[in-house]
């Protein structure tokens, strides 16, 4: 099975829409929402136990990350889309 040019576009600015809203509510959930206590220990989110591995970079959620690079991601390919509508073909 092979995709065209046009299908593959629509299928990654599908993608990129659905990742920009699951990233979007994490990111909200992190930066916007109010504290939140752990269900574990009854502290701030943060110092809770079951918190473990890396959740910031450079002071900054890492699901606001990956909602900048799906953003990227649908902005490149609805532009590829619907930006330019202007297709130079050669003539031989």
């Amino acid at each position: 099975m092979c995709l065209d040019e046009k299908t593959a576009l629509k299928i990654i600015f599908v993608i990129g829409i659905a990742g920009l809203l699951f990233s979007g509510y994490l990111t909200w959930g992190e930066v916007f929402a109010p504290a939140r206590e752990c269900i574990i220990t009854g502290q701030p989110a943060p110092s809770c136990g079951a918190n473990v591995g890396l959740t910031s970079i450079f002071g900054l959620p890492v699901c606001v990350y990956g909602f900048a690079m799906y953003l990227l991601i649908t902005c490149i390919s609805g532009y590829a889309l619907f930006g330019s509508k202007k297709v130079s073909k050669k003539k031989k």
